[in-house]
């Protein structure tokens, strides 16, 4: 148990970067969102993009980690 749990946060930490690229709050006319409009899109393509390494989607401990990362950045 304790090694699939390393191996979730390793390839969380490892796939985070590829996700945080994806997300950008822009809006459809490419000028970017502030505030509530900006929390709701980050929001969403977070929670849409918190996947493990090999595609499979996240849940629990793992999802949240992930979208906390996602968010700060």
């Amino acid at each position: 148990m304790k090694s699939i749990a390393i191996a979730v946060t390793l390839s969380l930490f490892a796939a985070s970067p590829v996700f945080a690229e994806a997300c950008k709050a822009m809006s459809a006319d490419g000028k970017p969102l502030s505030g509530a409009a900006k929390t709701s899109a980050m929001t969403k393509c977070c929670n849409d993009n918190a996947k493990s390494a090999d595609g499979k989607p996240l849940s629990g401990a793992a999802k949240d980690a992930s979208i906390k990362k996602c968010m700060a950045g």
